[in-house]
């Protein structure tokens, strides 16, 4: 029995700041890096005076897992790298590997230039941690070194992302990251084997919501932008740069072909250009849809979409702007909103989920004067709406992956408190397994049990699975004692034959015999009662070969021996077994005992 460890150093009880310690085999792993959006102190990044008081990481961690490219999940990574000290393997998708530089940098930049924030990592070193990825492909086994191993699995959720199982030995985990089990319009479902893992880390971000139906929302989201645009009023939609984004574009672009409607909708400048370009070059990770139709239209290349200039914000008239951030934490999304706010004519729609501490969580929450960090105080009074368009798996879908994947054990990260309650007791009740939910800086410790792979030969399976009592049938239900000599040969395990093992180790062989005595009252000649004994052994073991032997005795099998002796009016029955024929030598004397009554 081994155990596995599990230590959120991040996102317990809590959307934000990912990051898992996972000891399993003996190996150390991290899964995830991220930074909390409701922050802006030490709070914002993970404790890792955890994994080591003073000194770096690379002693104490085999490798790095970054799951996709959220800052929730990666923006701690070059202050983990380079600040407080790592060195080993960090392994992510090519996708992540790609866009994970520039939300880096453009969080970089709001913090440290906007803000003037000092202990922060800067580009150079954003540029040094990502020498530092190793890239992986969907489907491959990556040999960290000689015992443990990873495998990436498609997550949809965004572009690139990936669910995780790391082996070591017999124990594996299965590491979701951000996952979605339904399809949309530019990214397929999460997919992975049916692998069994002793655990399964998974998110709960929607651990009580069983979302609509995904037609019905949009046709809701596009009624309420259009009627707001048609009374002249401003519409924003908070978004990151790439995912939501690129979903809630496409239903747009439709939408005004079909109505052909002239009011202007805008995207955060450049970021509407590095992600086409991304979408074009990993055009693989996105939904069977965008990939048939990809050569003859992109469906990334907007006809009514263009580019926002900051100049814009105080236009007159109707418009769409997509904005980034998402949750309204800083960014041109918040300036917008400022601006907007106060004017009832104008809607905000927040697409997708708000962490703690945000705007965008206070907004949504019913706060119609919010404070910022200037003291300065916004009345709300544009109207707030909340679709969920987000990208996570519901309470069905979690639900959904439990029962594929079959793990023996669950442990929840990446949601909210009472929530992931009600889901872990859902979870213990349906499936009847145990469900964990660790604090921050809190060790759960997962038992896991083994069966170890045994090889065996064929003549010892038959000529031990046969049932003793050759009337009965045999059980396949009913667990079966085998009896032979283990042989280790490397990692191989085998079960022999012992003369077999004897044999090979060049050993000699000594045999350990039972013997048991039973006593008949019964007159008549030796003979007579060998004759019976012979008739009886016949009957009760047709399939064994039952035979006199010289000197008058009977065998039995390979190495039962029945040996009848005594007077006229007393006979003693001797009868020798050796081990691996018990279960016969046991029934013989079933047989030939007399009946007590």
């Amino acid at each position: 029995m081994t155990d596995i460890k599990v230590t959120p150093l991040g996102a317990h009880l809590d959307v934000g700041r990912s990051c898992i310690l996972i000891s399993i085999g003996g190996k150390n792993i991290m899964l995830d890096c991220g930074m909390h959006m409701g922050y802006n102190d030490d709070r914002r990044f993970p404790d890792f005076t955890y994994i080591a008081r003073e000194g770096r990481l690379t002693d104490r961690i085999n490798c790095v897992i970054i799951s996709h490219f959220h800052l929730d999940h990666c923006g701690a990574l070059p202050y983990m790298t380079e600040m407080v000290g790592y060195d080993g393997p960090v392994y992510m998708t090519h996708p992540t590997k790609a866009i994970c530089p520039i939300l880096l940098e453009d969080y970089r930049k709001i913090t440290v230039e906007r803000k003037g924030e000092t202990n922060f990592f800067t580009s150079e070193m954003i540029k040094t941690c990502m020498k530092k990825v190793i890239t992986v492909n969907l489907h491959q086994v990556i040999q960290v070194d000689d015992e443990l191993e990873i495998k990436p699995y498609y997550a949809g959720h965004v572009l690139g992302a990936a669910m995780f199982q790391i082996r070591v030995g017999q124990s594996s985990v299965v590491y979701t990251g951000d996952y979605n089990m339904t399809p949309d319009r530019h990214l397929g479902a999460a997919w992975i084997d049916k692998c069994r893992p002793d655990l399964l880390i998974t998110e709960s971000t929607y651990a009580t919501t069983i979302r609509d139906s995904k037609r019905c929302r949009e046709r809701d989201f596009l009624k309420k932008v259009h009627s707001c645009v048609e009374k002249g009023g401003k519409v924003l939609i908070p978004v990151f740069a790439l995912g939501r984004a690129q979903e809630l574009c496409i239903l747009l672009e439709s939408y005004w072909d079909r109505m052909n409607l002239k009011v202007p909708i805008y995207f955060s400048l450049g970021l509407t250009e590095k992600a086409n370009h991304y979408y074009k070059l990993y055009i693989t990770w996105t939904s069977q849809k965008i990939k048939k139709t990809f050569v003859q239209r992109n469906m990334f290349e907007f006809k009514h979409i263009k580019a926002f200039d900051r100049a814009y914000i105080d236009n007159p008239g109707a418009m769409v702007v997509f904005a980034t951030p998402g949750m309204l934490h800083a960014g041109l999304s918040l300036q917008i909103f400022k601006r907007w706010a106060p004017n009832e004519n104008n809607m905000v729609i927040m697409p997708g989920y708000c962490v703690a501490g945000t705007v965008g969580h206070r907004i949504l929450n019913g706060a119609r004067k919010i404070e910022m960090e200037n003291k300065q105080v916004i009345e709300v009074k544009m109207a707030v709406e909340y679709m969920s368009f987000s990208a996570h798996a519901d309470a069905k879908g979690i639900m959904q992956l439990i029962s594929h994947c079959e793990p023996r054990n669950v442990l929840l990260v990446h949601g909210e408190g009472e929530k992931m309650v009600f889901l872990k007791n859902k979870i213990q009740q349906e499936f009847g397994i145990d469900c964990f939910m660790p604090e921050n800086g809190e060790t759960s410790i997962i038992k896991t049990k083994h069966n170890i792979p045994l090889d065996t030969s064929l003549n010892l399976l038959k000529r031990q699975l046969v049932p003793a009592d050759e009337s009965e049938e045999p059980d396949p239900k009913h667990l079966k004692v085998l009896h032979g000599a283990l042989l280790m040969k490397g990692s191989r395990m085998q079960l022999a034959e012992p003369a077999t093992a004897f044999r090979e180790l060049g050993l000699e062989e000594y045999e350990l015999r039972f013997t048991c005595n039973i006593t008949l009252e019964e007159e008549g000649a030796v003979s007579n009662t060998i004759d019976r004994v012979y008739r009886i052994l016949q009957r009760e073991f047709p399939k064994c070969a039952v035979q006199f032997s010289n000197d008058g005795s009977i065998t039995v099998g390979e190495s039962v021996l029945v040996k009848v002796s005594g007077e006229e009016d007393s006979k003693n029955i001797l009868v020798s077994w050796s081990h691996q024929d018990e279960d016969i030598g046991s029934l013989i004397q079933k047989v030939l005992r007399p009946d007590p009554s």
